[in-house]
C-alpha cells in the first residue's frame, strides 16, 4: 500500500448529546464503555499513530490529554464544516505525496478491515478519490450516490436535498473517503459555502474532481449499519445494540 495518513475531524460539541454526556466534546462521548473516538482510532489502526491527524476544537484539552502525543493534532477554532476541518491540515500535507483517509470521530461502526480494503483498492487503481458506499433502507435521510448514464460516480446529494427520483436511489454515501493527498488539497480550496449552514463540506470534493477529469471510484461495503453515526441519544442506543451484537457474533465464532 502507498504511504497513507488519516484525518479525523473531532472538533464538535455535540449539543444534542449533552443531556447525557455533560460538557465533554462529542468525540469523547462513551459508546460501549469507551470514548467513541477511541473506537474510531482503533478502526484506523492500520495507519501508524504518528500519521493520524485529529482535528480538535471544543474542549480540545480533554481529547489531547486522553490520547496523548502519539497522534498529531490540528485545531479548528470555528466549526465551519468538514471541508474547513480538513483544510486545517493543509500546511502539514503540503509536501506529502501519498493517500489520506478521512473518517469521523462520531462514527465508530466502520470496520477496520473494510477501510483497509478500500484504501488498498484506491492505491491499486491509482484513483484520486475512492468513496465508501452501502445500502441501508432504514437510513432514509442519508446522502445518495448519484451515477451517470455509464454507471460512473457523478455526485453526492444530501438526503434533504434529494429530488423524489434521487430519494429512490438505494446506494448511500458513508462519509468515509480516501484521496490522493495532492489531488485533495488542490481541489479543496474550491469548495464553496453556499448552503443553509454557511459551511464547507468535504463531500463536495469528489464531484469537483469528476468535473476536472480526475478519477473518482467507489468501494461498496456489505453491512449498511457501518454508516450510522452518533448525533442523538437514540443514535447512541442503536449503535450500542449493533456493537453488542457484533461482539456476541465474534465471541461465538
Amino acid at each position: 500500500m502507498r504511504s497513507i495518513r488519516a484525518i479525523i475531524p473531532a472538533a464538535g460539541k455535540g449539543k444534542r448529546l449533552q443531556k447525557v454526556s455533560g460538557d465533554a466534546p462529542k468525540a469523547m462521548f462513551r459508546v460501549a464503555g469507551r470514548p467513541m473516538l477511541e473506537v474510531v482510532l482503533e478502526n484506523v489502526g492500520f495507519i501508524p499513530p504518528e500519521n493520524v491527524y485529529i482535528v480538535v476544537g471544543y474542549r480540545k484539552e480533554m481529547i489531547m490529554a486522553h490520547f496523548g502525543q502519539r497522534y498529531c493534532y490540528n485545531e479548528q477554532t470555528e466549526q465551519l464544516g468538514t471541508g474547513h476541518a480538513v483544510m486545517t491540515c493543509a500546511e502539514d500535507f503540503k509536501d506529502f505525496d501519498g493517500d489520506v483517509l478521512i473518517t469521523f470521530g462520531d462514527m465508530p461502526l466502520f470496520r477496520r478491515e473494510e477501510m483497509e480494503k478500500m484504501c488498498r483498492q484506491h492505491a491499486q487503481n491509482g484513483a484520486d478519490c475512492t468513496l465508501m458506499t452501502a445500502q441501508n433502507p432504514n437510513l432514509t435521510m442519508w446522502a445518495r450516490v448519484v451515477r451517470d448514464d455509464q454507471g460512473a460516480f457523478a455526485a453526492i446529494v444530501e438526503g434533504k436535498d434529494c429530488t423524489p427520483e434521487q430519494a429512490q436511489i438505494k446506494e448511500l454515501f458513508s462519509g468515509v473517503m480516501v484521496f490522493n493527498s495532492r489531488s485533495l488539497f488542490e481541489v479543496l480550496p474550491q469548495v464553496g459555502c453556499a448552503n443553509a449552514q454557511g459551511e464547507y463540506y468535504v463531500t463536495e470534493v469528489p464531484e469537483l474532481m469528476v468535473k476536472k477529469g480526475m478519477k473518482v471510484q467507489t468501494y461498496f461495503t456489505a453491512d449498511g449499519d457501518d454508516l450510522r453515526g452518533i448525533n442523538t441519544p437514540e443514535d447512541l442506543e442503536a449503535c450500542e445494540r449493533i456493537l453488542q451484537a457484533r461482539m456476541e457474533t465474534a465471541y461465538r465464532n
